[in-house]
């Protein structure tokens, strides 16, 4: 599927004069990904290093379609799940590799206060907003505005959200840079401006099984670290109770790496009955930092596949694929269930604009808002 997929991007490519790369350059092909019921088009760009990664970007979401990454024999695998079709991803909304916003995860009963004035948002997730509220930065085409290869071959991509879109306040324009190196570094550079005073968090919701997205394992034997001193404990419709609670001692210390599935099912932590499992911001710093940091380390120890996900924000928010419920069938005819892949979204807190105590979410006219995330690949010899 590879390769038919690859043949008329490079015919496409050509036809758009965007010329193929340089020796030692990523390259970067652009070609059509089928089409909405309504007839939009929708469209892919991809990414190639010639050192064993290939990452598919869909204009759908501004959406991680497939990402191939080598293991330590050189066998590559496509490690995040997802639809090979337009259709499947607008038939079933599940984030499947998606730019989440205006606002990542919860706000608490879809409300917020700003400069003295209240906003109600779009609710989705019971009596939440989630991700944005029912149309999302997931759900919407993106425009191409920018290609570039070289050492590092790169796609931007541009949408723009109007004033009250879902209810948020501003008209805000939002750009995702997706770059991929010779280092086999993937990063997504998000950037946003608005027109007025606004609340905004951006994340990037790739589902992650390192030992591929059609294998019959899940992720629960995957070795995870997060260096994170504390977590955001949550009620029962899995909004921040305001806490910052220490990790060591219960389920939630990753600060060592360990099994996902180790203590998963502990019964004795009522957090873990809340989420079905884990699916909470861990607090790796206060506030964002000016440069990137390490968030978190995954290996699979069956293919040696590493990642490493940096990221200037404060919080990642960890969720062990707990609502995937067997009725979705993806790009490798493999079903979806539970504990089938993870996800890991570098982010603001959830329900920052109603926590005193979690910081800022606020962006003013004149200001910029940056979370650039990179995914780092690597191999354990074993």
């Amino acid at each position: 599927m590879e390769c038919e997929l690859i043949r008329p991007a490079l015919a496409l490519t050509l036809l758009l004069g965007i010329l193929p790369a340089a020796a030692g350059a990523v390259e970067v092909t652009r070609a059509p990904f089928g089409k909405l019921a309504d007839g939009r088009a929708v469209e892919a760009i991809t990414l190639s290093n010639g050192r064993g990664v290939t990452a598919r970007i869909i204009t759908l979401g501004a959406a991680v379609q497939s990402l191939l990454v080598p293991d330590r024999q050189g066998i590559r695998a496509d490690v995040v799940l997802g639809f090979s079709t337009a259709s499947g991803y607008a038939a079933n909304p599940q984030y499947f590799g998606a730019t989440v916003g205006r606002f990542a995860n919860r706000i608490a009963k879809g409300r917020f206060a700003l400069d003295g004035k209240s906003y109600e948002l779009a609710t989705n997730n019971g009596p939440n907003s989630l991700h944005g509220g029912l149309v999302g930065f997931d759900k919407v085409i993106w425009v191409v505005s920018g290609i570039t290869q070289g050492p590092t071959g790169s796609v931007t991509l541009k949408y723009v959200s109007p004033d009250g879109d879902q209810g948020y306040p501003g008209a805000l324009t939002v750009t995702a840079l997706y770059s991929l190196n010779e280092h086999n570094e993937l990063s997504v550079e998000y950037r946003a401006t608005t027109d007025a005073p606004t609340v905004v968090n951006i994340s990037n919701h790739s589902y992650f099984n390192l030992a591929g997205e059609g294998t019959a394992e899940g992720v629960m034997h995957h070795l995870l670290m997060l260096p994170a001193e504390e977590y955001t404990p949550v009620d029962k419709t899995l909004i921040p109770t305001g806490e910052f609670r220490r990790v060591a001692g219960t389920p939630f210390d990753f600060r060592q790496a360990k099994a996902i599935g180790r203590d998963i099912r502990s019964g004795s932590d009522e957090q873990l009955v809340f989420g079905k499992g884990y699916d909470h911001n861990w607090v790796v710093n206060r506030a964002p930092v000016a440069s990137s940091r390490l968030m978190a380390r995954v290996t699979e120890p069956v293919s040696g596949r590493v990642m490493e996900i940096l990221s200037n924000q404060p919080g990642i928010q960890f969720y062990s694929g707990n609502f995937l419920d067997a009725t979705v069938t993806g790009k490798s005819g493999h079903i979806y269930r539970q504990g089938d892949a993870i996800v890991l979204e570098p982010q603001l807190f959830p329900d920052t604009p109603n926590q005193a105590d979690f910081g800022s979410a606020r962006l003013a006219p004149g200001d910029t808002y940056e979370n650039k995330i990179t995914y780092r690949f690597s191999v354990s010899r074993g």
